[in-house]
């Protein structure tokens, strides 16, 4: 009880410490008040989580360069085949940047030219003396040696250090007794996202490139992770769909669209408001749009009748999900009031906590899942909207 209550303690501190921090040198408005709420939820939910099994930190590089990576004038693809043009990105120390954009528009393709998978295709890159890469995707899990344990891993990246060491490392992984001896080929996605963040947490990067770390992560690994990103005093590049850890983890957004790589001036809201627009100004346009002289006054209006038609259940699709996405606005609302009470945190009342924390945590979830939902229906419905004023 005394040892969880001064993990609890030192968490608050860390915590508190790292606010305080950030809100001092905050100076992008809109971003720097997100993550400044989203740190502060964090704060609550971290006294909740005292008997997670994870606990672990980044090593410190040793060593560090200023910049630690700097591309200027970057052509970016495969083959001959350019994704991304004139792309200028410099990395320093303590860089926390979000990677933004639709899918296929090139984040992890800028990942792995950062990450020295791929080569520019022109333009030029130049990595610090220093420079020590930390690099997580999902191919990487691939990529471990289904027939060695944990402490086999770590063995083969640090085989002088003592074996006690290697297995009080992998502990705060929540790899203990027989499991850090077991063959990687029994393990879960879970398991081996766990084991390869625990082999670049030991290597002491100072520049982590992630993409989508949190895939296969429970909650308490994913708040572990956000935790040990706070301290983390290197630079961090991330691509996640995760908004918690985007909100909680990085300063600065750079959106990846269109051929370039340009900084986004705004928070997570305004990048969905971004998203729904750009996905309707790619959206296909129907033929009856595209060649109205192709078509006759007849076949005009059977197509248009068709359309409206077929809005009707797409509309009541969207009001739908904009209801139960009211609902659950109100219920986080009652949450967050109720978190608000300064008794909760006494340990006496814990488990009431815990559970309060679990709700906000599910809703939280689904708030995501619906505002997707909703923003695709409220595309699809704005599309055919725009097709049927075109064939009026």
């Amino acid at each position: 009880q005394q040892q969880a209550y001064e993990k609890q303690q030192a968490q608050r501190a860390h915590m508190e410490k790292y606010i305080a921090r950030f809100k001092a040198q905050a100076t992008k408005a809109r971003q720097a008040q997100s993550r400044i709420k989203a740190l502060e939820r964090m704060e609550e939910l971290s006294a909740a989580h005292v008997d997670s099994p994870f606990d672990f930190v980044f090593r410190e590089s040793q060593k560090i360069s200023s910049p630690l990576l700097s591309l200027s004038e970057g052509r970016l693809g495969y083959g001959d085949k350019a994704i991304l043009e004139k792309v200028k990105l410099q990395l320093v120390p303590g860089a926390r940047i979000g990677l933004l954009g639709p899918n296929g528009a090139g984040k992890s393709t800028l990942i792995k030219n950062l990450a020295g998978e791929l080569e520019p295709l022109s333009g030029r890159l130049v990595r610090g003396e220093n420079l020590a890469v930390g690099y997580f995707a999902q191919h990487q899990l691939d990529s471990l040696d289904d027939k060695a344990s944990p402490l086999l891993h770590l063995q083969r990246i640090a085989p002088t250090e003592r074996e006690q060491t290697l297995r009080d490392f992998l502990g705060g992984f929540d790899f203990h007794g027989d499991r850090v001896d077991e063959p990687v080929v029994n393990f879960s996605g879970g398991e081996k996202a766990r084991l390869a963040l625990s082999l670049i947490a030991w290597e002491r990067p100072n520049l982590l490139l992630l993409d989508e770390p949190t895939n296969h992560l429970d909650l308490e690994m994913r708040l572990a992770l956000t935790m040990a990103l706070q301290e983390f005093a290197g630079a961090v590049v991330v691509v996640s769909h995760d908004r918690h850890l985007l909100k909680s983890t990085t300063d600065d957004f750079l959106l990846v669209a269109d051929g370039k790589v340009e900084p986004f001036d705004g928070d997570l809201d305004d990048y969905s408001r971004w998203l729904v627009e750009y996905r309707q100004r790619n959206a296909p346009v129907s033929s009856a749009v595209t060649n109205p002289d192709k078509t006759d006054k007849k076949a005009t209006r059977q197509a248009a009748a068709a359309l409206r038609q077929q809005l009707a259940p797409h509309k009541k699709t969207a009001d739908k999900l904009e209801a139960e996405l009211n609902q659950v606005h109100a219920q986080l609302a009652e949450i967050e009031t109720a978190l608000g009470d300064g008794g909760l945190y006494e340990a006496a009342r814990k488990d009431e906590l815990r559970e309060l924390l679990a709700r906000q945590t599910a809703l939280k979830q689904r708030e995501g899942d619906l505002e997707d939902a909703w923003m695709q229906a409220l595309e699809t419905l704005e599309t055919m909207q725009a097709e049927l004023e075109a064939l009026s």
